[in-house]
């Protein structure tokens, strides 16, 4: 089904703020950079109730979110002066190294406390599920208690909510191997790799190549290996059985030879050495056919 987005530079800027709506729904998301904020005092809708995701970097190098709700409050200040408030990570922490944030609210500011409660709960775990990104909340937030009906209208706005934040740039909510999974069989889409005693599968994905959990990787890394390689190991080593080598879950990588460069532990090109099940390379499956 297509939609409209409807984006508005808010400073003529790409890079700058970004009010962001959509046709048929009644929410309003804005992309803020952390340090534009004290430009958003006259936005209105920013002292809302609403929903809030915080998004940075680990020093790994993995991308983290936080996800928050605010009420307005007596003073009419809502999300606005809540995201500027000291926010604890999983750790009981306090925690300051977020870059941006994309703030969601409704254009008559309909959202209560229940409301906005469910939504934080709903958007955790979906973050949870997804993988893509570390969630750094303290605690897991409350659903709280709310109608059927209510539950009903809520789940409408997470979709539309979640389709906005993917266009701002931030994938959070969305699978990571959602197309084919190895356990539908055997798939043209589905590419297998062996090398140095690795035997992995792996697709070809929208926003990069995701290699499966169930993967065995090489067991030891070439003196020529990568340093990104080295730094990757380490960054996934709570996903990989140090028994047999297996990926305990999905890893997504930003390419084809990205990946095959982790699997393999050596520096390898991704187009030549991902195959389908009769032995054809990613690089010859993607050539257009001749006549």
């Amino acid at each position: 089904m297509a939609r409209t987005i409807k984006y508005f530079l808010m400073d003529d800027d790409v890079t700058g703020r970004i009010k962001c709506s959509l046709a048929n729904w009644t929410g309003i998301a804005y992309k803020i950079p952390r340090t534009m904020f004290s430009q958003c005092d006259s936005i209105d809708s920013l002292n809302n109730s609403g929903i809030y995701f915080l998004f940075g970097t680990c020093e790994d190098g993995t991308p983290f979110i936080y996800v928050g709700q605010a009420v307005e409050r007596k003073n009419r200040k809502g999300m606005l002066n809540r995201i500027l408030e000291p926010h604890s990570n999983r750790n009981n922490e306090k925690f300051d190294d977020w870059t941006e944030a994309i703030m969601i609210t409704t254009t008559g500011n309909i959202l209560g406390h229940t409301d906005v409660c469910y939504l934080e709960n709903r958007f955790c775990n979906l973050a949870k599920a997804a993988k893509r990104y570390k969630i750094i909340n303290g605690n897991e937030p409350n659903p709280g208690n709310i109608t059927e009906e209510t539950k009903a209208d809520l789940e409408e706005f997470i979709e539309y909510a979640k389709l906005v934040t993917g266009v701002l740039g931030h994938k959070v909510f969305e699978p990571v191997a959602h197309t084919v999974q190895p356990a539908s069989g055997t798939s043209e889409n589905l590419l297998h790799m062996t090398n140095r005693g690795s035997d992995a599968t792996g697709q070809r994905v929208s926003d990069g190549f995701v290699v499966f959990a169930g993967s065995v990787i090489a067991p030891t890394l070439t003196n020529s290996c990568p340093d990104f390689v080295q730094e990757q190991r380490r960054k996934y080593a709570d996903k990989i059985d140090q028994a047999t080598n297996a990926l305990t879950s999905d890893i997504l990588f930003s390419s084809p030879s990205a990946a095959a460069c982790f699997v393999g532990g050596a520096s390898l090109n991704g187009n030549s050495q991902w195959l389908n099940s009769v032995g054809k390379s990613l690089k010859d499956l993607e050539m257009p056919e001749t006549t």
